[in-house]
Parts: C-alpha cells; structure tokens; sequence
C-alpha cells in the first residue's frame, strides 16, 4: 500500500489510513476479506510509501519450508514475512523514533526496522563531502543548520535531511530472489534529501511540482513542502559516496553476504569521458537474477546493463546502452536456443527504444 497523503502532514488521516498505508495487505480470496495487515511505517510524514512489489518464496528454515513474501522498502528494511498469517520470519523491532512535528501533527514514537536490512549508518557532519574543500564546508555548514535526529526526522519549517532519501534504499525496481540458492539480489541507493515545510498562505496558486523534487503542493494540508536533494553548491551530494550499490544476501541466515558500489560518475559530468569514478550511483531500475545464479541490474546513472554473480558479487559482465536503462530487464529463450537477456533503455535516446544482449 502506498502511504496516506498529504505526503508530509498527517492530522487529518483517517483511522483507515493509520491502519492500511505504508504496508503489506493480504486478502481472503473467497471472500475478499482482510486476512493480516503488517504496517512498515506508522503515521508516515516522509513518503516512505511500500512502492515495491513483494516476492514470494518457500524459505527453507530449522523448522522445515515456511511459505514466505519478502516485502522492500523505501527505509532499507527487508520485511520476511509468513504469507499465511502475516508473522515475522526475521525478526523485527519498534525502535524509538524522533518527535517533535509541527503544531497540529504528531509522530509516532517509535517505527518498525526488519532485522535484515540495508539500512546506512547515520550521517554526521564528517560524512559531509566536496568535489573541492569550499564546496566541502559549504555542505557541512549546510548540515549543520538542518533538523536532522536521525532516521525519522520529522518534516520541520527550518529544514529536516530525511536519510535514507525519498528515492529511498530500495523503490519500484523491487528485489530478485533466487529460490534455488535461497538468495536475494538487489540495488541499495543512498541519497539523503531536505524536506522543508513551507506555510500555505506563502504558496502562490498554482505553484508546485509533481516529481520527486521541487515544491510539492501538498493539497489539503496547511504546509507545502519544498523537496530536494542534499547537494552541494555544485550540485553533487554533500554526503560521501557510495551513493548506490549492489547487494546479495543469504535469505536461511537473513545476512547481507555482500555489499559493493555500482556505478561510476560516466553521464554524470559536465564533459563526456569514456570512463567515469567507481563512486556507487543510485539506480532507478528492477533486477533480474537468472537460474543460473546470474544476477543483471540497469537503471544506473551511467548508462550500462550489468551482471553479477549473485553469491560472490563479481561483476561478471558490463555493456553500454545506447540511453538509460531505466528499467527491469527480462529474460527469455530465442528460437535458436540461446538464452537473451532484454532491457528497455529509451531515456533521452530518440528512436532507440530497446537494447538486446546475449
């Protein structure tokens, strides 16, 4: 379910939406009836909407195979529950969350967190980063004149960092599971944001943005909310890189096994170079992991298809897109008996709809 809106006001919800948004709904199919509800964020006022599909999977557990949906989400929590009656297979834990909304709002006290998670540390002004030392200082100069308590920080009139960011950890793109290995595959993106509410009476009719950044009218609300990354004055992330990476984990242990960037600045940069800085880059696209232990991700910054092994995470294979791939990529058998591998990478490449690679 997605979260309740407006995205960062939540007075006025109803008891409906404190119940169902920003979680996992199961369904009686004969009778349509709700047959569990599992929240992953209570009374939300970040859009850490549920915006990925879940995954099901017969896990292999010490007390025999429990039927599994592992649910990811926007805070880096990989909720494993069972799909029969909604309990936690890895634990999880109401941690203390920070407090303080605005007049008229309010925050819960505490929010879920899945014992398996790709959640990042917590920032601090030495995390703040430059591509020069004034651009540097500008950053943690910044950092230091926001709200920031942590994950959860409430949106706030000076300015709250929200981190992780609200392109989130994990987004649409989901996660790929192999059930053969018992092994998960997937793309982490760390991007902290600035959530700044900004009174009604200030916005002027009509003004406002739909996408993730810029001034989001928040209708219904008495604040709009400026939102944005946490950038530098020239506009690269004030925090330190990796700013995405790749990840496996053993689902029997419920441990990440491994954990490296992806991505490099190529596409990124004022000038075009043939190669570009290994920093770790967010991608906006699905994975795809094959039978044969082959694990492909697009959707990064720079505009490349990649292949991973899903145990080890050696890049096993690399090919440049004609335009981002901004997408999952798909598998498929070809007449000729081979296995292909097929990404949509239409992003700012006119008449180059698609890409395919054997």
């Amino acid at each position: 379910m997605g979260n309740a809106t407006p995205d960062q006001y939540g007075a006025d919800r109803t008891e409906n939406d404190e119940t169902y948004s920003a979680g996992l709904v199961a369904l009686n199919v004969d009778d349509g009836q709700v047959a569990w509800v599992y929240q992953f964020v209570h009374h939300d006022l970040w859009d850490m909407d549920t915006p990925a599909q879940p995954v099901l999977i017969d896990l292999a557990t010490d007390g025999g195979t429990q039927p599994a949906v592992i649910q990811p989400t926007k805070q880096g929590s990989l909720y494993v529950l069972n799909r029969e009656t909604g309990e936690p297979i890895v634990p999880i834990e109401e941690v203390p969350a920070p407090q303080g909304a605005v007049e008229g709002d309010w925050t819960a006290e505490t929010q879920p967190r899945s014992a398996l998670n790709l959640l990042p540390p917590p920032l601090t002004e030495r995390d703040m980063w430059g591509a020069s030392p004034f651009d540097q200082m500008m950053c943690r100069i910044q950092f230091n004149s926001l709200r920031y308590e942590g994950q959860y920080t409430p949106p706030s009139l000076e300015g709250s960092i929200v981190y992780p960011g609200n392109v989130g950890v994990m987004n649409w793109g989901g996660v790929a599971v192999d059930p053969k290995r018992q092994a998960l595959f997937t793309g982490a993106k760390y991007l902290a944001f600035v959530s700044t509410l900004v009174p009604r009476e200030e916005v002027e009719e009509g003004q406002g943005s739909a996408s993730e950044q810029g001034l989001q009218p928040n209708a219904g609300a008495p604040y709009a909310v400026e939102l944005g990354p946490l950038l530098s004055v020239l506009g690269l992330p004030c925090q330190a890189p990796s700013w995405g990476d790749v990840a496996g984990i053993d689902l029997q242990s419920a441990e990440v096994v491994w954990k490296h960037r992806n991505g490099t600045t190529r596409d990124s940069m004022p000038f075009d170079l043939p190669i570009g800085l290994n920093v770790g880059v967010p991608a906006l696209g699905g994975p795809l992991t094959t039978a044969g232990g082959v694990s492909f991700l697009s959707g990064t910054l720079d505009q490349y298809l990649r292949g991973y092994d899903i145990t080890t995470g050696e890049e096993l294979y690399k090919a440049r897109l004609p335009a981002g791939g901004q997408a999952t990529p798909m598998t498929y058998t070809g007449q000729d008996g081979r296995q292909y591998v097929v990404v949509t990478a239409g992003a700012t490449a006119p008449l180059v709809p698609r890409w395919v690679i054997t």
